[in-house]
Formats: structure tokens, sequence, C-alpha cells
């Protein structure tokens, strides 16, 4: 760092030195939160898909033909909720995503050109081992998202799935119709995007490897 003082006196470096560390472990902490934030958040949507599924078979029993019509409706407004419930997510994620693959995008280029340029240098090995580790835990971060948001789409196509492989179609047209309604709700996946420009997936996440190492070459022909 380039300070407007005089930092190298034993007191002001230790505590330029302390300063650093907690301001490090500040943001290091915040990044976790918002990270196991998401999870949690998806786990607990998937779980509630998974209570519903178990529920669809419950309402259309084989051996009987006459469900519960209040327990159809039922359905409906737990499926309402998931919807209710990923779009808050969404909300609340959607600009943090692109924001976050911006920078991911552009701290992977330049580690990766460091890595790449630091190969004849005499300290090879320990700037390699340095940013290496670094590298592995941007593309973690991009992973974790990108695996969220492919987790929750997978999870909502399975309703329609689960609806469909239930006995509707031995019910009477009124709870049919009902059901039919759930099931081409779900064609609909439940995502997550960047931004609200694109979903999040594992796709996406191999697009973002393959823009930084295209970026990489770049910078290494200038270099």
């Amino acid at each position: 760092m380039d300070l407007p003082f005089d930092a190298n006196q034993r007191f002001v470096y230790e505590l330029i030195i302390i300063a650093q560390f907690f301001f490090s472990l500040l943001c290091a902490d915040a990044n976790c939160l918002l990270n196991a934030l998401l999870i949690n958040l998806i786990l607990h949507i998937g779980g509630q898909i998974d209570i519903l599924r178990e529920n669809l078979k419950e309402i259309f029993p084989k051996n009987d033909k006459n469900p519960s019509h209040f327990e159809a409706k039922e359905a409906i407004r737990e499926h309402q909720k998931i919807i209710t419930f990923s779009k808050y997510i969404e909300d609340l994620y959607s600009y943090i995503a692109m924001v976050l693959f911006v920078s991911d995008s552009l701290i992977i280029c330049c580690l990766g050109f460091t890595i790449v340029a630091s190969i004849d240098r005499p300290d090879a090995s320990e700037s390699i081992i340095r940013n290496f580790l670094f590298y592995v835990v941007i593309n973690m971060e991009a992973f974790i998202f990108c695996f969220s948001g492919e987790y929750l789409s997978i999870k909502s196509k399975s309703i329609g799935d689960a609806a469909y492989a239930s006995f509707w179609y031995e019910s009477d047209s009124r709870d049919s119709r009902i059901i039919l309604s759930l099931i081409m709700r779900s064609q609909n996946q439940l995502t997550i995007t960047i931004g609200r420009i694109m979903n999040l997936s594992l796709g996406q996440f191999t697009t973002i490897v393959k823009a930084s190492a295209s970026y990489i070459s770049v910078l290494l022909a200038m270099y």
C-alpha cells in the first residue's frame, strides 16, 4: 500500500497490519454470510418442494378416486407460496450475483495472468501457490452461486413431474383441472438471475471460466 505518511515506524506499522487484518476478516465474514444465507434459503425452498411432492402423491392415491377437493386447492396454495418465496430470493440476490460475477470474472482473469506471468520468475513457486489458492477460492464462490441457481431450477421442475406421476387422471374433472394448472405453472422454472439478464446455472459458470481464459490469452499477448 502507498500511504501518505511514513508507515515504517514500528507502532504505525503494527497498527496498519492489525487494521488490515481485521478489515480482511470483516470482508471475508460478510462474503461468507452472503454465501451461507443463499445456500440456506435454497435448501429451505428445496425442502418445501420435497414436502409438496410428497403431498401430491397422497392427494391422489391409487385406489381412491375421490380425493379431497380441499387438499388439491391446498397444494396450489403451497406451490404459490414456493413461487413467492423464490421471487423474494431473486429480488435479494439478483444484483448481488451480477456484482459478484463481474468482479469474479476480473479477479479470475487477473489471477490467471499473474500465475502464468510469474512462471519464469525466481520466486515462481511461492507466487503460484499463493495466487492459485486464491484462484480456487474465487472459482468456488462463483460455483456456489451457479450451483444454487441450477439446484433451484431442477427442484422446481420436479414439482410438475411429481404432479404428473400422481393418479390425477382418475379423479373427477374439477380436481384434474386444478392439478393440470399446477403442472402448467411448474413448467416455468424458478431461477435466480444475474441482474435479471441471464439465469444462474452451471452453464454460466462454464461461460465465466471460458471468458476468463480468453481474457488471459489477450493479456499474455499484450504482455
